[in-house]
C-alpha cells in the first residue's frame, strides 16, 4: 500500500473505512470506458475484503460488458447520501464463468434476473481495486450548517474527512 493522501488518517484507517462503507452501502454505480464513451449503471456489489475484490453477477448477453477485456479499468461509486458518506474505488474488471463463485454469491435477490445459479447466462464480474477514496462527512444537519457558514463568511467549508489510498 503506497501513500497518496491521508488528511489526518493513517492509510490503513482509510482503507479499512473504504471496505467498511462499501460493504454497508452495497450498491455501486459502475463506470466503464467503452472505447468511445463513459457509461455508468447501478450494480449490487458483493464485497470481499479478505479476497480484496468486489464481485457482481451480470448477464453474459449484456453488450455493456463486451469491452471489459479491452478496457478493464473501471470505477465504482458508493453513496450513503443521508449519512454523508461516499466511496470511490478504481480497479481492474474481469469477466469469468466461475460457476462455483456464482453459486456462492447466489441470493434470492438474483432471482429477479435469473431462475437459478445454474443459469448459463450468468457471469461473474470481478473488480480488483487499486485505489480508493473516502469522504466521511458529519451528519446532514451539521453539514448544512457548515456549508451555510462558509457561504456567508466566504471561508472554505470543512465538511468532514477525506482520504485516498492505493489498495
Amino acid at each position: 500500500m503506497a501513500h497518496e493522501e491521508d488528511h489526518g488518517k493513517s492509510l490503513a484507517e482509510i482503507e479499512a473505512r473504504a471496505w467498511e462503507l462499501t460493504e454497508k452501502i452495497q450498491f455501486a454505480l459502475f463506470t466503464t470506458w467503452t472505447g468511445e464513451k463513459l457509461e455508468q449503471w447501478p450494480l449490487t456489489a458483493h464485497v470481499d475484503k479478505e479476497a480484496r475484490a468486489f464481485y457482481f453477477l451480470v448477464d453474459k448477453g449484456a453488450a455493456r460488458y463486451n469491452h471489459i477485456e479491452t478496457y478493464p479499468d473501471v470505477m465504482l461509486g458508493f453513496s450513503d447520501s443521508p449519512g454523508g458518506k461516499y466511496v470511490v474505488i478504481n480497479g481492474k474488471a474481469e469477466l469469468s464463468n466461475d460457476r462455483a463463485k456464482i453459486k456462492e454469491l447466489w441470493s434470492p435477490f438474483a432471482k429477479a434476473w435469473w431462475d437459478s445459479a445454474d443459469d448459463p447466462a450468468i457471469r461473474l464480474l470481478t473488480v480488483t481495486p487499486y485505489r480508493g477514496e473516502v469522504w466521511d462527512s458529519p451528519n446532514k444537519l451539521v453539514s448544512a450548517a457548515i456549508m451555510l457558514t462558509a457561504a456567508v463568511t466566504g471561508a472554505k467549508p470543512a465538511v468532514g474527512e477525506h482520504g485516498a489510498v492505493r489498495m
